[in-house]
């Protein structure tokens, strides 16, 4: 009766076990299969990373209230997919560092769209375009194109394309944070000259016209501005439904309407 009994118990114990494992083997796979979509719409919001201090995309106005265009265009796509805007700053070197580990859902920062960056995520469609320039102090004679910048030191963001492409013509570059910090290190002559969006400086001079600094040169070619996702199938309908509000927001006019408010130009098209 003992033997009996012990055998249903270990018996039901073994169903439930097994019970248990398919559960979780289920969960994992749904986890692993899920679309991120419906994880956002479930969670009622959208996580957005950017810098918040790189004018006039996203910074601090003298409210301290964030505002910028990359800002607006997440309030703007979010409530298209009905959900809240959840957006948290951080350094550009950590962007797409909070978006592998889970932390960001999508980065919305003025993203050059390269064919590295294209390798590791998805890219929505390009939202603005803006040009690359040279930039240093005002008399400067020994730098008057990219070529220039040979055995020159620029400063520039941590693993932003503008550090790249300093690289690339041969400068040495000194990683900083912020827009600011590089133009103050141009001016103070800690460096010979800085890389950035046209937008960027352009907004900067505005609040300083007395500044020394003047741009060397242009990059002939328009960067194209789009949004990073996680690459794969979990991202599909995200991917498609950011393309979709992107594209009613350039329909209807907003994209320009706030592509005016911050650059004083119509950026959105190439």
């Amino acid at each position: 009766m003992k033997k009996r009994l012990l055998a249903a118990v270990l018996a039901a114990t073994t169903v439930l076990l097994c019970a248990c494992g398919s559960t979780s083997a289920s969960t994992a796979s749904g986890n692993s299969e899920s679309d991120h979509l419906e994880q956002i719409k479930m969670a009622g919001k959208i996580v957005v990373g950017l810098e918040g201090d790189w004018q006039p995309f996203s910074y601090h106005d003298d409210n301290d209230k964030l505002v910028g265009y990359d800002v607006e265009v997440a309030q703007n796509i979010a409530k298209k997919l009905g959900v809240k805007a959840d957006i948290q700053e951080g350094p550009w070197d950590g962007l797409f560092a909070g978006m592998d580990s889970g932390r960001y859902d999508i980065v919305v920062n003025g993203v050059d769209v390269t064919e590295e960056r294209q390798k590791k995520y998805d890219f929505s469609d390009p939202y603005a375009y803006d040009h690359t320039v040279l930039i240093v102090k005002k008399g400067n004679t020994d730098i008057k194109s990219f070529d220039d910048l040979k055995g020159k030191t620029t400063a520039n963001s941590i693993g932003s394309t503008y550090q790249e492409i300093g690289e690339q013509y041969g400068a040495t570059v000194k990683g900083v944070d912020t827009l600011v910090e590089t133009l103050q290190m141009v001016k103070n002559g800690q460096v010979d000259a800085t890389i950035n969006a046209s937008t960027s400086f352009g907004d900067y001079m505005k609040y300083n016209p007395d500044d020394p600094l003047e741009i060397a040169a242009t990059a002939e070619e328009a960067t194209a501005y789009a949004i990073p996702m996680e690459k794969g199938e979990v991202n599909a309908t995200l991917k498609e439904a950011i393309n979709k509000a992107l594209k009613e927001m350039r329909d209807d006019g907003t994209l320009k309407q706030l592509s005016e408010k911050y650059f004083g130009a119509d950026l959105t098209n190439e």
